[in-house]
């Protein structure tokens, strides 16, 4: 449905060990689907032993289920960041409109589970050509990132990021982010209260 004429689709990506029922992905994708927009939230293979080819190809496939919308808004939280980094390395696909990169894991959580998402791509060309705007939303007290994603990543991909409260750790469930107004408000609105 979307807003006016504009038809909008949105893909939200989950990262290692998937988003239980309380996170706030899935409070997210509930909540633009009760709005009318539509939703893609694939859970993604072996998510507690995930292989990037594998990741990848379902990642390809979900996109082109976006084709045709006005807009596509791609929401990525955690080893999705990741995932997404490498699509755009290797991906010549049209660039979505929107990108939200949420506390994305540093190389400090680089165990044999998620081996073939590091090291991650850095390079911010192939990045800035895989969407329009893109804003990476992180903590300066991630557990999953102790080398602080607005260093790692923010500075050499020359992405906007806004880092947000240091109670938020990995912008999970366990960090009490179930429902997070200010996902929902940038994925209707393009704008990232910063509270």
């Amino acid at each position: 449905m979307g807003t006016g004429n504009v038809t909008r689709g949105y893909l939200i990506v989950h990262g290692w060990h998937g988003s239980g029922r309380n996170h706030w992905q899935t409070w997210l994708a509930n909540r633009l689907r009760d709005a009318g927009e539509q939703v893609r939230y694939p859970v993604l293979p072996d998510f507690h032993t995930p292989r990037l080819d594998e990741w990848l190809a379902t990642l390809h496939t979900e996109l082109a289920a976006l084709d045709g919308r006005d807009e596509r808004v791609v929401v990525c939280h955690s080893l999705a960041v990741l995932l997404w980094l490498h699509h755009a390395a290797a991906s010549a696909a049209a660039p979505v409109d929107r990108l939200l990169l949420v506390a994305p894991p540093g190389p400090a959580l680089c165990v044999p589970e998620v081996a073939s998402f590091f090291p991650p791509p850095l390079d911010n060309a192939p990045l800035k050509r895989s969407a329009r705007e893109i804003l990476l939303v992180c903590t300066d007290n991630d557990p999953c990132c102790p080398e602080q994603a607005a260093q790692f990543y923010g500075r050499p991909l020359g992405v906007e990021t806004v880092t947000i409260a240091p109670e938020a750790g990995h912008i999970n469930e366990a960090a009490g982010y179930g429902p997070w107004p200010a996902v929902e408000q940038w994925c209707l609105t393009g704008t990232f209260p910063l509270i």
